[in-house]
Parts: structure tokens; C-alpha cells; sequence
């Protein structure tokens, strides 16, 4: 496929398509328009392909971690540039390529400024289609590679609570370190990670999930209220779940993540993890994670991330069944699945062996 030239209307599109696949998470629709419009009016970039490098080149992912509720959160372009900085003084081969950990608000168009800042070229190729909680779920499955050794850098932070962090070790080990950073520095942190050759993010990653993100975008944008949200869920396979007014919500932001309830009317109830987890009515399944959750409001059709409920509010839920999705292999590593069940109180792996949650 051939490359696509990044502009205004693109930004516009993947941030808003980022958004639907963030799942509750993946950032906020205005920071990423900020970031997007910000490397747009700095130079020319370009959509890399995945097969534009050699397999044996190097890619590194670049990701916001943290918590999207967070009061204190701050991270600048200049922090973004800075981890990329870290990151490579801590290499013995040359970055050929950036990659997003993954698809949100802000996760799609995460690296576009460091691209043409730096001249390294964004690649189509996240680690994952859609968003994730936990920085091993955005990591190419590398955690399962024998003796592979994860390097991240993380910046972020305002004044007084500022961070540069560089750590290496185990990818579970690194990401907990980092995870716990993005405490100390208000919230949030962007990172700079997982050197890897692209062959392998070719096989466990999300090849043209950008694109996607871009053409959901596009279909909403282009259509209003509820026509947008069918449009927007026809592009993506799934369907409609509920509409009405948030009736209850919980939001408690721990250990970095954000971890609460929505309910919907008398009959629905969504939890999220930063990225929403599970979809019930009266208590029967109809989604759960990786399918797509989505809330959206519902007389504009602005997406709305999990941090963004409020009681009272007219939203609707969305579900797209995760065969329909471009996923990461992380998203069937049931180990790495696992913890999910212990902060939402609910179970996910019978869910997703029985294939009951992703066939609605």
C-alpha cells in the first residue's frame, strides 16, 4: 500500500477513530488533537507501511502510561522527544522506525511529532488495534521471549514533580517500574520502549490499525448524531447496545489506573479499567474485553472516555465482537489476561474460552 501523507482532516480522523477503539481509554480527544495538529504545523509526515523496512530493522513503541483521570497529569512535546532521547543513547543499533503501543484518542497519533521532529518514520504497525491497561498488554508479547531484555525511558511530570526515568530489565518488571513513575510525576509519563526488530511486531502486533482508526473516524465525523454512531459502528462490525442516562458511576484512580462502574438505566452495567472490561444487562454478559466497549454521547456523538462519565449524562454503548478487531497476540495470552479478573471483580478467561463475550 502506498504511503498516506498526515494532514488537519487526518489528525481529525484518527483521533476520533482512536477514540472509539480506545475502549474507554487510549487518552483524550483534546490532547490528541493537540499533539496531531502540533506535528502537522511543524513539518510534512507520512504514514509508513509496514513492509516499507526490512524485518531486521528496529522499531521502538512510544505510549502515554499513566492515569487519564489524574489531576496532576503533565506531559509536553518536549517530553515526548526527551524519552526517545533516553531510549536511544541506551542502544547499540540504529532506530529505524516508530510504532504506538496502541490505538486511542491519543494513542493514534502518539509519535507523529517525534517522527518529524527526529525523521524517523511512523509505521503502521501498533502493538495493539485498540487500547489496553497495562504496559505488558502493549508489549508484542515480548514478555514471552526468552531472555529478552526491556529498555524504557519515561519523561513527564510539571515542575516539582518532574521525571526522567531509564530502566531495563524484565518487560513486566520495567512496565511496573514505569507504572509506578507515572505516580510520582502527577499521573502521567511519555515513554519510549521495546527495541525490537519489525518482523516481530509484524507478527504480534496491529498492521494497518491506523488506517482503520482513520476510516472509523471518518465515518463518524462525517454524519451527525445518531447517524454517526451507525456509521461508526458499521465501519467497525459491531453494533448498539443501550442508550439512556447514566444512572450510577464509580471512578477510583490507584496504582496509576483508573478502576470504577457505569450503569446505564436499571438494566446495564459497564466496568472499566482505564479501558472498559465488561458489558452486562440484569447481569448477563454481552461483552468483555478485548471486545470493543464503547460510550459515545448520545445527541452528538462525541466519544466518551470511562475518566469522562458523569451521573445524569445521555450516553450510548457500543460492542464490537473482538474477531472484528485488528488485535495484538497479547490480546490471547491468557496470562496476561489474568489480572483483569482481580480489579474488576469479574470473570474475563471463562468469558473469552467459551467465546460466549465475543459473539453477540
Amino acid at each position: 500500500m502506498a504511503r498516506i501523507a498526515l494532514d488537519k482532516q487526518g489528525v481529525e480522523y484518527a483521533v476520533y477513530g482512536g477514540a472509539v477503539l480506545g475502549g474507554g481509554g487510549g487518552g483524550w480527544i483534546e490532547d490528541g488533537l493537540k499533539a496531531g495538529r502540533l506535528a502537522i504545523e511543524v513539518g510534512q509526515l507520512e504514514l509508513w507501511t509496514a513492509d516499507e523496512l526490512d524485518d531486521d530493522d528496529w522499531v521502538v513503541t512510544v505510549a502515554l502510561v499513566g492515569a487519564p483521570a489524574a489531576e496532576e497529569r503533565c506531559v509536553t512535546p518536549a517530553h515526548y522527544l526527551k524519552a526517545l532521547e533516553l531510549l536511544r543513547r541506551q542502544l547499540d543499533k540504529p532506530i529505524a522506525g516508530i510504532i504506538t503501543n496502541e490505538i486511542g484518542a491519543a494513542g493514534a497519533v502518539n509519535g507523529w511529532f517525534q517522527s518529524v521532529v527526529s525523521g524517523l518514520p511512523i509505521v503502521d504497525c501498533p502493538c495493539n488495534g485498540r487500547a489496553h491497561p497495562t504496559g505488558v498488554m502493549g508489549s508484542l508479547n515480548l514478555s514471552d521471549l526468552p531472555g529478552y531484555v526491556s529498555r524504557q525511558a519515561a519523561v513527564g511530570g510539571a515542575p516539582g514533580r518532574y521525571l526522567e526515568v531509564s530502566v531495563a530489565g524484565t518487560v513486566e518488571r520495567a512496565a511496573t517500574m514505569i507504572r509506578k513513575a507515572s505516580v510520582e510525576a502527577g499521573g502521567l509519563l511519555a515513554v519510549a520502549r521495546n527495541p525490537v526488530a519489525l518482523g516481530h511486531a509484524k507478527r504480534n502486533g496491529a498492521p494497518g490499525a491506523i488506517r482503520k482508526a482513520i476510516a472509523v473516524g471518518k465515518a463518524l465525523r462525517r454524519r451527525q448524531g445518531e447517524a454517526a454512531i451507525a456509521a461508526a459502528v458499521d465501519e467497525l462490525g459491531g453494533r448498539v447496545i443501550a442508550t439512556g442516562a447514566v444512572t450510577a458511576f464509580s471512578l477510583e484512580t490507584a496504582g496509576g489506573f483508573d478502576v470504577g462502574t457505569v450503569a446505564i438505566g436499571d438494566a446495564y452495567e459497564l466496568t472499566f479499567w482505564n479501558e472498559y472490561m465488561t458489558l452486562e444487562k440484569d447481569g448477563e454478559r454481552l461483552a468483555t474485553f478485548p471486545d470493543l466497549i464503547m460510550t459515545l454521547e448520545g445527541r452528538t456523538a462525541r466519544p466518551v472516555v470511562s475518566a469522562e462519565i458523569a451521573k445524569g449524562q445521555e450516553i450510548c454503548a457500543i460492542a464490537v465482537p473482538r474477531e472484528k478487531l485488528i488485535l495484538s497476540t497479547t490480546m490471547r495470552n491468557e496470562r496476561l489476561l489474568k489480572p483483569i479478573e482481580d480489579i474488576v471483580h469479574k470473570p474475563i478467561l471463562s468469558f473469552l474460552a467459551s467465546g460466549e463475550a465475543g459473539s453477540q
